[in-house]
């Protein structure tokens, strides 16, 4: 790895360590995850190859953040390490909106940019049959000066696994997750990702977490306030799901007494991406045609 030069640790994702780097050669800022591989005699697992084949691929769309070249290697102990190089982005979602919770709101039409960006890279990843399974603010990537949006962390295994426990002492959020996973379910689709949307689409607006439960009951919870308690009737199967028990019975409040300063094309939207059946939550690819987005001038996103 002498190529590149070790700035900084930016953090610690599911699957290993992050470093802002620049390389040598040509002075360019990178971000250098380092990835430990499970050891199997020969080499560098399949599953990795698959999965670094598939980010090569998703990395053509501007929405998803670039994976620029792999590197391997080997560590003190003598392991493979893998080297995935990915363009540098200065800030995340979560450090935007953090920046806005002492100067007021984030500007409306700010808000429906980063959202329409939002549902065309998940567009672009559905599209492929790639499933995120983990968007959050603090994975999509901004750049200041262009407001451009980056999915990142599409991270080595996530096509096949849901990520259960961080490495390092930071909890896994469950505020984005989508009630099927939080109840037991295994068989999910695109509709996970789509319920997490909605709920960055709703903490854009506020500035909070729609949903911050700290365990998954509290989290089923604090869903089941806002939108009611689920039943038979708007959620056909619910019943069967692993997890399910005799809940707390509340009734629906409007999306508007949660995000009160939306407009109503807004929550319309937001409702279609809440919904509690998971094959009935809009697409990304039908989000991005929903009238909210008609008067953002979308040739420049």
């Amino acid at each position: 790895m002498d190529a590149f030069e070790k700035l900084e640790k930016v953090g610690e994702g599911t699957y290993g360590k992050v470093y802002r780097a620049r390389e040598k050669a040509t002075g360019k800022i990178v971000a250098l995850k380092k990835t430990r591989l499970h050891e199997d005699e020969e080499g560098v697992p399949p599953t990795t190859l698959r999965e670094v084949s598939l980010l090569r691929m998703l990395s053509r769309d501007p929405h998803v953040v670039r994976l620029m070249d792999v590197k391997q290697g080997q560590n003190k102990e003598g392991k493979t390490v893998l080297y995935l190089v990915f363009e540098y982005m200065d800030t995340d979602l979560k450090k935007f909106i953090r920046s806005y919770r002492q100067t007021g709101d984030i500007p409306p039409n700010i808000v429906k940019s980063l959202m329409y960006q939002l549902c065309k890279g998940v567009a672009f990843c559905h599209g492929h049959g790639v499933l995120h399974r983990d968007l959050k603010p603090h994975n999509l990537l901004m750049d200041r000066k262009t407001m451009m949006l980056k999915i990142a962390d599409l991270g080595l295994a996530r096509a096949y696994t849901v990520p259960i426990k961080k490495y390092t002492h930071e909890i896994l959020t469950l505020w984005y997750r989508a009630p099927e996973v939080l109840m037991g379910g295994t068989h999910y689709s695109t509709g996970v990702d789509m319920w997490s949307v909605g709920c960055i689409f709703a903490e854009l607006v506020t500035k909070q977490a729609l949903f911050p439960g700290d365990s998954e009951l509290q989290q089923l919870l604090h869903i089941f306030r806002l939108l009611g308690t689920p039943n038979e009737k708007v959620w056909p199967g619910v019943s069967k799901l692993p997890n399910w028990h005799e809940y707390p019975q509340w009734s629906p409040q409007p999306l508007s007494s949660a995000v009160p300063n939306l407009d109503e094309k807004g929550l319309n939207l937001l409702a279609e991406m809440l919904q509690y059946e998971p094959t009935k939550r809009i697409s990304a690819k039908k989000a991005m045609e929903h009238p909210y987005f008609d008067d953002l001038d979308k040739s420049l996103l």
